[in-house]
């Protein structure tokens, strides 16, 4: 049996979770490997260096909207192909961890998984736009 008392901050909780991690992604890209060696790293594996650029604004613009409950479920839908984009291009061929070196792809799948359940459930309590089914 749903709670339905207390639900609604357990949704709060994993859209902010998700938000956080999408924007602090995108803000590390953005200052610690910077915008031309996100773009190198892109590159070295084969992605066109335009997708690194997208893939900042995805994961920042993404991360603001969830942290902020604007449009999550599809925020959260949208930021899907960002993460399979991840996995198959960067975290595939690594192994199931992602302690192993280079990282595996265990994180993305749990993240994948935590999109699909604020695009189920909803943005919970506390969002400035909750948008209904």
């Amino acid at each position: 049996m749903i709670d339905t008392r207390t639900a609604p901050y357990g949704a709060l909780l994993v859209r902010l979770a998700l938000g956080a991690m999408f924007l602090s992604h995108g803000l590390m890209k953005v200052f610690v490997f910077g915008f031309a060696g996100t773009a190198g790293y892109f590159e070295s594996i084969g992605l066109p260096s335009a997708l690194a650029y997208l893939t900042i604004l995805a994961e920042v613009g993404g991360g603001l909207l969830l942290i902020l409950g604007i449009y999550a479920r599809v925020v959260a839908v949208l930021l899907i192909p960002v993460l399979a984009g991840a996995w198959i291009f960067a975290h595939a061929d690594k192994g199931w961890l992602f302690s192993n070196a280079g990282g595996g792809w265990e994180y993305i799948a749990f993240l994948i998984a935590a999109c699909a359940a604020v695009a189920l459930t909803g943005p919970g309590a506390m969002a400035l736009v909750n948008e209904r089914r």
